[in-house]
């Protein structure tokens, strides 16, 4: 008995399958993913009447940090200070920076 020579398998065709089905299901998961709460800095339910930062003002920092905006930018568009917004970057990295497990807004 003779044995046929294998053809030598090319996995190119399967790999190009893999990361078209790949790109397809990422595409889906943004299409149903929860859209992100938009919030508003200027909000005044953000602050108490004593001028501190409600627990929504936090949050409402902690996600201007998840944007990647600076502690000057979010001190200006919170309308808090420089030093506050510095506490607040502090702690938002202490609780997992962008990793953090959001609360609800409004």
């Amino acid at each position: 008995m003779s044995k046929k020579p294998e053809a030598a398998f090319d996995p190119k065709p399967v790999l190009d399958l893999i990361a078209s089905i790949e790109a397809d299901l990422q595409r889906l998961k943004g299409l149903v993913a929860a859209k992100a709460e938009k919030f508003d800095p200027a909000n005044p339910h953000n602050k108490t009447s004593d001028g501190k930062l409600t627990n929504e003002g936090v949050e409402c920092c902690y996600r201007m940090f998840d944007e990647g905006k600076s502690r000057y930018t979010v001190a200006q568009q919170m309308k808090i200070s420089f030093a506050a917004a510095t506490h607040r970057f502090n702690a938002w990295r202490k609780a997992g920076g962008s990793k953090r497990e959001r609360t609800l807004l409004g």
